[in-house]
This record gives C-alpha cells, structure tokens and sequence, in this order.
C-alpha cells in the first residue's frame, strides 16, 4: 500500500473525519471487490475517490447536492440518485458491494439491508462499517453531562444505530447476509479526539461555507502539526475495545 491515506485525507477534510476515514480506506485495500461494485450510501464520493484506485460501477445516494458533489469527484461510473430501500436495479445484479460509515444514519435500517441483498448475487461480499455502543459511553463529556450529553451527540453526529455485533448479526440474517467476520477498531482515545474535533473544526465549516474547499491551505508544511498529532491516534489495527465496527457479510 503506498498512498498516504491520513495525509490525503486531512488535506481535504476536517481532521476529525478525515482520521476516521483514512484507517477505513486502509482496510479496503486488501478485500476483494469484484464488478460491478454497489455502494449503497456513497455520499459526495469523497471517500471512494481516495479509497480506490479504479471506478466503481454505482454509487447510489438520495441526497440531490451530494450526487452534484460525486459527479466532480469522478469516482463511479454510473451514480444513481434513489433511497437505498428502493433501488432501481435488479435482483442478483452486483458481484460485491459497500456502505462506508453510513448505514448508522438510516432509520430504515432493516428494509435497506434487504434491498442491498436483493440486488447483489448469492454469495457476493458486503462490506460496511458503523459505530458500536461505546461511541457515545468514550466520549469525555459524557462523563460529566451524562445522558443529555449522549442525546446532544447523537443529534448532532445523526447516529441512529450505535450497535454491538450481536444486533447486526440478526438485522443482516433477517435481510439475508450471513456474517463472516468483524473487527473493533479506533480506540476510545482517539473517539474523544473526534469529539473535540465537533467544535475546534468549527473554522472549517466557515471555509467550506465561504470558499468551497474544506481545507484552505493543503500542504505539508501548513498540516503538519497536524498529521503528526493524528498519527498515534489513526492506526488501523484493531483493539478490543474500538468505537467502531467494520463487517464482512455475504449474500446467501
């Protein structure tokens, strides 16, 4: 692997997503994605073009601006502006597919993880990650402000699902995915560095707003700091008590 996923990313992302990110970019690398490839939830199609060296077949989001976005980052063959509960494609269609740090955010959960197994083959791999129970229980202001705090979060991060292994197992049997394997990943330090990074990134959020651009200046010598502060906290190596979970399901 010879990209520099944490500089990449923090060159055009806020810092606290974009630590985040790179760890998930590095697990990509090594599964096998073969075409055509669904990612279900692809958002501005930020991460795919940093993620993968070739063009995914379809990139499929409901969100009108976010497809304006993935059309200039070129990442997909084909986008598809459609609820991932009611694709337009049909049944045993993809060889592989994805949803990167998205299906927390759906409220109707079990009904697009049955619509992601119907139009993928029997057998075909999906691969997704999501934040599990500690991602609230890690936060340091949880500690003080408890349960309010918790909510706030929530609301803000518009988590839905922060769920362990068990009750994905059900919602992926339910749909029609049997479970292969999982790992816990970005340890409970590094979640409080994304939690601060709610409100020290506010400055980005005013960049993007005024200028387009998430990160004004992305150089080495202005993200340094930086990069060298976010190292120890992005490594991709698992930990037993990680915030995260990343799921290697199959279609049955």
């Amino acid at each position: 692997m010879n990209k520099d996923f944490l500089f990449l990313q923090i060159s055009s992302l806020p810092y606290f997503r974009a630590f985040l990110r790179a760890i998930e970019s590095s697990y990509y690398q090594d599964l096998p994605l073969p075409s055509p490839i669904y990612d279900v939830g692809c958002g501005d199609g930020h991460f795919a073009s940093l993620t993968f060296d070739k063009k995914l077949d379809v990139g499929l989001d409901p969100w009108r601006f976010s497809m304006r976005e993935a059309k200039k980052y070129n990442a997909y063959k084909s986008l598809v502006e459609a609820d991932g509960a009611r694709s337009p494609f049909p049944s045993n269609h993809f060889e592989s597919g994805l949803s990167n740090s998205v299906l927390e955010h759906i409220p109707h959960i079990d009904a697009v993880l049955a619509e992601t197994a119907r139009v993928l083959k029997p057998g075909a791999p999906f691969y997704f990650c999501v934040p599990n129970t500690r991602y609230f229980s890690a936060l340091s202001l949880t500690k003080v402000f408890g349960k309010p705090y918790e909510n706030w979060f929530r609301k803000i991060s518009r988590v839905h699902h922060a769920d362990e292994p068990d009750v994905w197992e059900k919602r992926l049997e339910k749909a029609g995915f049997k479970l292969d394997r999982y790992w816990h990943y970005f340890s409970p330090a590094s979640m409080r560095v994304l939690e601060w990074g709610h409100y020290f990134g506010l400055p980005s959020l005013v960049s993007k707003a005024l200028t387009g651009k998430w990160i004004l200046s992305p150089t080495k010598w202005n993200l340094s700091l930086t990069e060298n502060y976010l190292r120890k906290y992005a490594s991709p190596e698992p930990v037993k008590d990680g915030t995260f979970t990343f799921y290697i399901a199959r279609k049955k």
